[in-house]
């Protein structure tokens, strides 16, 4: 009687356990064997031929990232991390994330940030290559450089990131795909950071966190001028190579001018908002000399801007005139006077002078630090000296002007959320013949939260300035009338006198 086909096949798999057992228990023994005769370095060039051969047959590329490296915390750990928090959206393998409260000491409820959660895979397609990224975590016997924290187990877990891609694009990981999660990963924490303004004390910078609530959008000014000045910052801050194979500092200055009130501070604010830069609020009136002024210029961090507010007030900037030469070639020293000490001309000469400011501006030193845009405001430009405006130094003037009819319109739709209004041709019509500024405007709709009420007030406002405008104008006419008929007399009566003698 023939073998059921039943029998057969579980004879065939006893066999095939049989064989599978007798090959483990003769590698086991290998080892063994191997363990205890062969000497360590032998042990460690055959497990590393076995790992060569391993990775030639293997299709596929694996880096690891590790959360430390050594006593510092791996960069490209946290700028990894940092990436792929925003590309969890994006992939539908990922099940189980992880939340927490982002990279600030405070917590804040607008910084909740998702992460992967162990073992999770998250992959991402890149210019047509694919990328496997895995999130793992380990307990390794904790060391000298880990925290206390730590010490009382004895054990710290470690957490690290497997980038597993094919082969064929390794150089495509390296060269492209790594670089662009790094650059991707700074770009965010850039935009996220807190900002901070410095003011000097000394010869020293103090922080303070920044917290100007202006932006482009809320800004009241024109829309023209602000998409010029838009476009050009973000020219700027795409132009670094550029700058550096024209042989320039990579800086720009921008000059800020017109009457109070017509927001020259806001606008500082919404370029240090628009470009995450940190600013510097240099007081020239705490400063006492020029070796201190260029310690503190130096001392700017990159991706900065240095403000120096009404220029014109705070440090004597007046055209320079040439110096007439006295007949000995000016050889002699001048006599001090008897109150006058030696040491106080020299107090003198070590005050901050426009040549100082000049030569960090645009001389050797302004190559100290790089991505920086230097701001002046004044209210009077024709007051500086030509020298300080000349394209290189001052190279886009702003003129923040009186409130113009969309200036207004931003005002109203920011403070009441009222895009028109019953009142705007009356108040298109005044603001047309009497200057106001965004100033002015602004605190008169912040005087009521009734919309209504608000430009009702600014309608009245507006036309006590017109009566006051009008008053002042005919005062300035009768004055020139005045003037003229005196003057009249003055010539007749010079002409009887000459014609009597």
């Amino acid at each position: 009687m023939p073998p059921s086909p039943s029998s057969s096949s579980f004879e065939k798999a006893k066999e095939a356990m049989a064989m599978a057992t007798s090959v483990a228990a003769s590698m086991m023994l290998v080892r063994s064997l191997a363990t205890e005769l062969l000497p360590s370095e032998a042990r460690t060039l055959i497990a590393s031929c076995f790992a060569g051969v391993r990775s030639r047959l293997s299709w596929r590329y694996t880096i690891t990232i590790e959360q430390n490296d050594g006593w510092y915390t791996n960069r490209v750990f946290s700028a990894a991390r940092t990436y792929l928090a925003t590309r969890l959206g994006a992939s539908a393998g990922v099940r189980r994330l992880r939340l927490s409260g982002g990279i600030d000491d405070d917590f804040d409820d607008d910084k909740l940030v998702l992460g992967m959660d162990e073992g999770e895979d998250l992959v991402e397609e890149f210019h047509g290559a694919e990328f496997t990224w895995c999130l793992y975590a380990q307990e390794q016997p904790a060391g000298s450089g880990d925290h206390t924290k730590h010490m009382v187990t004895g054990r710290v877990r470690k957490l690290y990131l497997e980038l597993s891609f094919h082969k064929k694009h390794k150089e495509k990981a390296l060269k492209s795909y790594i670089p662009h999660v790094i650059a991707t990963a700074k770009a965010i924490r850039d935009k996220e950071r807190p900002l901070t303004i410095w003011m000097n004390d000394g010869s020293d910078w103090e922080p303070m966190d920044l917290q100007h609530p202006s932006t482009f959008d809320t800004l009241a000014m024109d829309s023209g001028l602000k998409k010029s000045v838009i476009d050009d910052l973000d020219k700027f801050v795409r132009r670094k190579a550029y700058y550096k194979k024209i042989g320039k500092a990579w800086k720009r200055g921008y000059l800020l001018h017109g009457p109070p009130g017509t927001g020259k501070s806001s606008l500082i604010a919404a370029m240090a908002n628009h470009l995450r830069f940190d600013i510097y609020d240099l007081e020239l009136t705490g400063v006492d000399s020029n070796s201190q002024l260029r310690k503190l210029l130096v001392e700017m961090g990159n991706r900065s801007i240095l403000v120096i507010e009404d220029i014109d007030c705070t440090m004597e900037i007046k055209k320079r005139k040439k110096k007439k030469k006295s007949a000995d070639g000016d050889k002699k020293m001048k006599k001090l006077p008897r109150n006058r000490k030696p040491s106080d001309s020299k107090r003198d000469d070590d005050k901050v002078t426009l040549s100082g400011l000049l030569n960090f501006v645009d001389g050797l030193w302004s190559t100290c630090g790089e991505e920086r845009l230097i701001v002046f405001t004044t209210n009077y430009k024709e007051r500086l000296d030509p020298a300080l405006l000349r394209p290189g130094r001052m190279d886009m003037h702003v003129h923040m002007g009186y409130c113009s009819r969309e200036a207004f319109r931003i005002l109203v739709r920011n403070y009441h959320d009222v895009e028109d209004h019953v009142t705007y041709p009356e108040i298109d019509e005044l603001m047309a013949e009497v200057p106001v500024t965004p100033a002015q405007v602004a605190e008169t709709l912040m005087r009521s939260e009734d919309p209504d009420v608000a430009l009702r007030d600014l309608v009245d406002l507006l036309k006590s300035k017109k009566d006051g405008y009008n008053e002042d104008k005919e005062e300035e006419e009768t004055d020139g009338d005045e003037d003229e008929s005196s003057d009249d007399e003055e010539d007749k009566k010079k002409e009887k006198d000459d014609d009597d003698s």
